[in-house]
């Protein structure tokens, strides 16, 4: 008998449970990105500025995803070229390269479209 290619998993996101799909072998790098979307959107909520859920979770969502090119910018560059501490030698951000642009892309129109109409963001 075939195992089947992904099994479902309830979480639980600022409160609210879900229920998501996950291939199998998986389970842990999702509960891991849960986690983090669950960190992100409640450090948001907490500091009180945003109250719409629909809101909370597109700020969460482009933080996160500003973070992951950061990374990625930063990966990409040579060692030496950044600082221990992490910081950029002129202290000014990366700019996305075309791969994460077309990355952040996709995540704003997935986020339109689990949004619908209830929170466009343009």
């Amino acid at each position: 008998m075939n195992k089947p290619a992904s099994k479902q998993i309830e979480v639980q996101i600022m409160g609210q449970s879900y229920l998501l799909a996950c291939p199998v072998g998986g389970e842990s790098a999702l509960l891991d990105a849960v986690e983090r979307v669950d960190t992100a959107m409640c450090r948001i909520r907490d500091a009180g500025k945003v109250k719409a859920r629909d809101r909370i979770a597109v700020l969460a969502s482009l933080n996160l995803a500003f973070e992951l090119s950061q990374k990625e910018a930063a990966s990409a560059q040579a060692p030496a070229a950044t600082p221990s501490n992490g910081t950029t030698i002129n202290g000014s951000p990366n700019e996305a390269s075309p791969h994460t642009q077309t990355r952040l892309d996709d995540l704003m129109r997935r986020l339109d479209q689990t949004l619908g109409s209830d929170g466009q963001l343009i």
